[in-house]
């Protein structure tokens, strides 16, 4: 019933603010028509570099209900991650604002199990998976159909109420709920801010990114050797990057996150220059013991340090 449907997206909605998403919007579970050429277009112009999962499930990645049976509705959230806390050290090699706190995975998906069981007890047994990164799911498809917001030029999605600042996730459930309007109007309009500030070049055109040429591809998807041709393009990042966020208009909206695993590792931010070209791997294992730095492992963080050591001497 149509009366139903709105009261249980009212009490998951009211559910996810209480534990602490920002914004919470519901889509339909259907074929992503716009999105398949797209995904397409770009798999066959190898901008997903040598990340191969991304060729991996395609009909997955365009379709819920491949991912659970009979899936009725696509529940997208957002947590905010933005910090102003800062590298005490300014010519510290630089790590990207959401690894400053605990890994986001485990604190999303404990979130997400804690949603989907508050949905259970309250309006019934319904089936559901939890993503979070986790799966083939195209995160800022969904959370533009689900009213959150718009993907921006520099291809991370962007809301008109806090930026861009933040992670996203979704519940894949058969439970029919209603539908929260797509958001189909773009703001970013004329500005190329982020196209113009990206130091290798890996916006290629609004929309579009050359994963290879990007920052956070380099120094966390790619597992070889950072090519040398970058040596002088890395602005000091060792982990990720914030360049294009930074720049963004939108992001004068953001506000500093209020989740207490995000809360910014005073031992990361106090290293100096000399302690990262000279960490051991268990400064390592101690500093990033829950971080999502771990991705990296010590070999590749090693690797992103040694290859700034070089290029800035």
């Amino acid at each position: 019933m149509i009366e139903n449907r709105a009261r249980y997206s009212k009490l998951i909605k009211d559910e996810a603010q209480r534990l602490g998403f920002m914004q919470c919007g519901i889509a339909e579970a259907e074929f992503l028509n716009d999105e398949a050429p797209r995904l397409e277009k770009w798999l066959n112009n190898n901008h997903h570099g040598k990340m191969g999962y991304m060729e991996n499930h395609f009909d997955k990645r365009l379709d819920p209900r491949l991912l659970v049976d009979d899936a009725k509705s696509v529940i997208s959230l957002t947590l905010n991650y933005y910090s102003e806390a800062q590298q005490i050290d300014p010519e510290s090699p630089k790590i990207s604002k959401y690894a400053f706190g605990a890994d986001y995975h485990q604190v999303i998906k404990a979130k997400l199990c804690e949603l989907l069981n508050f949905i259970s007890d309250n309006i019934g047994e319904v089936a559901g998976r939890a993503f979070v990164d986790s799966a083939p799911v195209l995160d800022r498809a969904w959370a533009k159909r689900a009213g959150i917001g718009w993907i921006g030029k520099n291809s991370n999605l962007i809301s008109k109420k806090s930026g861009s600042f933040f992670f996203l996730a979704e519940l894949i459930v058969d439970l029919d709920l209603e539908y929260d309007n797509s958001f189909e109007t773009d703001h970013c309009g004329t500005c190329t801010k982020c196209i113009d500030a990206c130091p290798t070049e890996a916006i290629l055109s609004p929309f579009i990114i050359d994963a290879k040429k990007c920052i956070s591809y380099l120094t966390i998807e790619l597992k070889d050797e950072i090519p040398y041709h970058f040596n002088d393009k890395m602005d000091n990042w060792m982990f990720g990057c914030d360049i294009c966020q930074d720049v963004c208009p939108w992001n004068r909206f953001s506000v500093p996150n209020l989740e207490p695993a995000f809360k910014p590792n005073d031992n990361l931010l106090q290293m100096k220059k000399t302690d990262w070209l000279d960490i051991t791997e268990d400064v390592f294992k101690t500093i990033f013991k829950n971080s999502a730095v771990k991705r990296a492992k010590f070999k590749g963080l090693k690797r992103n340090i040694d290859f700034l050591r070089k290029v800035n001497r």
